[in-house]
């Protein structure tokens, strides 16, 4: 279902395995999790995408601006998908 929720990260340095959990814990279970790190794309740590993936969600690292529009890509073509984003 469609849901707005708050995720208490303030920039792309506060994204954490703890932060990433909120995304496994969504029901029903999302495939990908699409996250706009403000006004520029930043390198998330290898280790919490290899969680995630192993959780059985692909996460998609782009600007914010870009999320935004794959975000709603994604939802047009009705797949399971989640978006945290960070204003630029």
């Amino acid at each position: 279902p469609r849901s707005i929720l708050q995720w208490n990260v303030g920039s792309y340095r506060d994204i954490s395995h703890e932060s990433l959990s909120l995304f496994r814990l969504l029901e029903p279970q999302i495939e990908i999790v699409v996250l706009g790190t403000g006004d520029r794309v930043e390198r998330l740590h290898p280790a919490m995408l290899k969680q995630m993936r192993e959780c059985g969600i692909a996460v998609e690292v782009q600007d914010t601006a870009n999320a935004c529009a794959t975000f709603n890509f994604l939802m047009s073509e009705r797949r399971m998908v989640a978006a945290g984003l960070i204003p630029p």
